[in-house]
């Protein structure tokens, strides 16, 4: 019972410094989410929020280890807050992984796994009160979702687009010609697939290409737009 009472006047005196961390971590959290969020990424803003005030949550364990851990003469209990930080860090994998999306040959998502990650990191600075690193990191990750994505856009790069054509079985536009069309568009081509389906009776083209201008694919488009021979075709840009 004096043990109980002991627990409990130790939680009132640390109590504000516990509730500044976690409202700390779900602002941080929030702000990183609602950046993914503006940007239309599936995890967002709550996302990230929940994950910046679990992990902070979690490292409270560690921080304030006296308060629920019992003292005792024979048994001395440590807790190691870097095993605390591993198993978190760990199991935040599994969510990133999860808003990492496959489509196509194209791979979205790894940008707002990274931020989970990264938010999570926070989430533990901010639990342990290392104050001064996480408002750093979480300035810099804003930063680099936010200034970076626009100096993505703007800076040369190479275009990658997964580009799919498809042809009547019986009218099928030999490979030749078809890299003609996509290089003369200025177009490079970096994978190439074929496909025949003798059910619909068609043939298809699948590849990859690239080009230092977006705007080709406007080119290529339209070319193909005009073309009586083609039956379907998509041009989807791949990016995260």
């Amino acid at each position: 019972m004096i043990a109980m009472l002991e627990v409990a006047v130790g939680v009132e005196t640390v109590l504000p410094e516990i509730v500044a961390r976690l409202v700390g971590a779900l602002v941080v959290g929030a702000a990183i989410g609602f950046e993914r969020s503006y940007r239309g990424r599936p995890a967002g803003f709550r996302t990230h929020a929940l994950v910046c005030l679990s992990t902070s949550l979690l490292m409270l364990l560690t921080a304030y280890e006296g308060l629920w851990v019992p003292e005792s003469s024979d048994v001395r209990v440590t807790l190691d807050p870097t095993r605390m930080a591993q198993g978190i860090m760990t199991g935040i994998g599994f969510l990133g992984a999860g808003a990492i999306m496959k489509d196509g040959l194209s791979v979205r998502g790894l940008t707002t796994a990274a931020s989970i990650w990264i938010t999570a990191a926070i989430g533990i600075l901010i639990g342990i009160g290392f104050y001064t690193p996480a408002i750093i990191a979480a300035v810099l990750t804003l930063a680099t979702l936010s200034v970076f994505g626009w100096l993505e856009r703007h800076l040369p790069s190479e275009f990658y687009a997964v580009f799919t054509v498809r042809f009547e079985r019986t009218a099928q536009v030999p490979e030749d010609e078809m890299r003609r069309i996509v290089t003369e568009r200025g177009f490079s081509i970096a994978n190439l697939h074929y496909r025949l389906d003798s059910q619909k009776h068609f043939f298809e083209y699948r590849m990859v290409i690239k080009s230092v201008n977006p705007r080709h694919a406007h080119d290529l488009s339209e070319v193909l737009n005009q073309r009586k021979d083609v039956l379907e075709f998509s041009l989807a840009p791949a990016s995260d």
